[in-house]
């Protein structure tokens, strides 16, 4: 099955993976191939180091956490 859209995380790039956990469509950027989990997951989990740096995000897009 084919997916395209936009990254539900930036809402900017192309949707290349979903996650494993949420099932959220990410972009590249936005999943973690080790987990198989979206950066969210990830950080969640304690799985990754951190979500990306704004640097790597595009313009006006926030990180949230709770």
């Amino acid at each position: 099955m084919s997916v395209s859209g936009p990254c539900t995380i930036c809402n900017s790039a192309q949707v290349e993976h979903t996650c494993n956990r949420c099932a959220q469509l990410v972009c590249e950027d936005h999943y973690d191939e080790s987990t198989g989990y979206c950066v969210e997951c990830a950080a969640e989990l304690g799985q990754t180091e951190s979500i990306p740096d704004s640097d790597d995000m595009p313009d006006g897009v926030d990180t949230y956490e709770f």
